[in-house]
């Protein structure tokens, strides 16, 4: 197979397409949607988000030292998107998306009430990259539609039809394709998994 080699850029792909909630001094709300966060230690719990300096989110982020990731779905899509393409800084976009800001349980900016799971955050650090900063944000309350739990209460992701963003368009998921740990297990009833 024939390699091409190309200059380095952002290709790492597919990406969540989150709305991150976050709020000015006086309490008034704003979303950005974010592509590029992750998870990046378990104790504590953190995730990342990076911004670039000049998007209005970025001093109220700064500032409050608290945001929530959202996590977005088919429903959200155009949500997601418009959330991305406009500026807080001229429209309310809670009222143009329709969407609706409730009460977080552990910090002072809303979650998004159509988002099927809310992670809460207080900024830890803010590092400087260059045309982004990444804000360390450790977890602190997920909030889970009860929807998407079974009858004994686990999670099951896959109904809440989460999307990604991959080099500039928004994807829905498809099948699963095997679990951690899948390649070495003895178990021979995979049938969920095949094709």
């Amino acid at each position: 197979m024939a390699k091409q080699v190309w200059k380095p850029t952002t290709i790492l792909n597919p990406v969540p397409a989150a709305m991150v909630t976050c709020a000015d001094a006086d309490g008034k709300p704003n979303i950005i949607t974010i592509a590029w966060t992750g998870t990046i230690n378990t104790k504590p719990p953190m995730l990342s988000i990076s911004i670039r300096k000049e998007r209005y989110s970025y001093n109220l982020i700064k500032e409050k030292g608290e945001f929530v990731v959202n996590l977005t779905n088919k429903q959200l899509v155009r949500a997601a998107d418009f959330c991305g393409v406009k500026s807080g800084r001229n429209v309310d976009k809670f009222a143009e998306t329709g969407l609706t800001p409730i009460k977080a349980e552990k910090v002072s900016v809303p979650l998004i009430k159509e988002s099927p799971v809310n992670i809460e955050c207080t900024v830890k650090d803010i590092i400087p990259l260059g045309s982004h900063d990444m804000f360390i944000g450790e977890i602190k309350a997920v909030d889970v539609d009860e929807k998407l739990l079974d009858e004994k209460g686990k999670l099951c992701l896959e109904k809440a039809e989460l999307i990604c963003y991959s080099h500039g368009e928004y994807w829905s998921l498809g099948k699963a394709l095997g679990y951690f740990g899948f390649s070495v297990t003895k178990r021979k009833n995979l049938k969920r998994y095949k094709k």
